[in-house]
């Protein structure tokens, strides 16, 4: 995974819990790994499994308009 991609995901993860009003307890609960596992993601430690990374862009398309622009920021190609 290149440099700028790992930054780009660590960003969201950064920003989604916080668009979610949720805390890193309850997404890692909606994502379905543990709170240790969202803190590694958030410091950078390590980065989201592909898997993971479908179930948070699964929570984006349900967000709405909200989630449809940080889909296009952090996943374009998704679209």
């Amino acid at each position: 995974m290149s440099v700028t991609k790992r930054l780009e995901i660590l960003d969201l993860i950064r920003e989604l819990p916080q668009q979610l009003n949720l805390s890193q307890k309850q997404f890692a609960a909606k994502v379905g790994v543990s709170f240790k596992t969202v803190n590694r993601w958030e410091n950078g430690h390590t980065v989201p499994s592909q898997m993971a990374l479908k179930l948070i862009e699964e929570m984006l398309l349900k967000m709405g308009e909200t989630g449809k622009n940080l889909l296009s920021k952090y996943f374009p190609k998704a679209e």
